[in-house]
């Protein structure tokens, strides 16, 4: 029954349902891919990890925090790691590397989210504008000219809250991923100035470790 009304309303919408319904299914897929994705990092966090390995520096144990960080799913524990084993390069720019490819992966798809929330409602607003016309041409052609105004009509309503809906149900879990990916920063670039402090105390910045 649910079916039938969707291709009902589908069909009614005219052919520019065609790419919304393209968007649409990109969005869902790029919004369940993201919340899988955030929810996976939530299992990998290992806070206590963290704090085991500041307490290694603290102690000025360089050999023990890289042993405690090494092959960690944790993305805030993998850029201390990068950093203590700061290959031809500071520990700084080492560090700040590995958050920018952090950040990169936290961030997959907000540009795509983004584009579709802009997208979806200028689609509706072209079917709007086809449907009017529609309708237009249609006044004084015929006896059935007034079933083909409320058709037109009825296509650019359609066309314009399925581009709304898109849009709407896209911009919501967009703005979560952002906030999730600004207290990811956030803790980053907690971690990496904690990291640099400790270190910096020991000499250990200075230290190179071999590959």
């Amino acid at each position: 029954m649910l079916a039938n009304v969707v291709v009902e309303f589908f069909i009614k919408g005219g052919p520019i349902m065609y790419p919304i319904v393209i968007v649409g299914l990109v969005a869902v897929c790029v919004v369940v891919e993201r919340v899988f994705w955030w929810l996976r990092l939530s299992v990998r966090r290992k806070p206590k990890r963290l704090e085991e390995i500041y307490a290694a520096l603290q102690a000025g144990d360089l050999p023990r925090a890289i042993s405690l960080s090494t092959d960690s799913t944790d993305p805030v524990v993998r850029m201390v790691n990068h950093g203590l084993n700061h290959h031809h390069s500071s520990m700084q720019g080492a560090l700040e590397v590995s958050a920018g490819h952090e950040l990169q992966l936290a961030g997959k798809f907000l540009g795509a989210m983004d584009t579709i929330v802009t997208l979806g409602p200028l689609l509706g607003l072209l079917g709007t504008v086809t449907g009017i016309m529609g309708s237009f041409s249609s006044i004084g052609s015929s006896e059935l000219a007034v079933e083909k105004v409320t058709g037109g009509i009825g296509e650019a309503l359609i066309a314009t809250a399925a581009g709304l809906g898109i849009a709407i149900t896209t911009l919501v879990p967009m703005n979560y991923f952002h906030s999730r990916l600004t207290r990811l920063q956030f803790e980053l670039e907690a971690a990496a100035n904690n990291v640099l402090i400790l270190a910096t105390q020991h000499g250990l910045d200075k230290v190179v470790t071999k590959p």
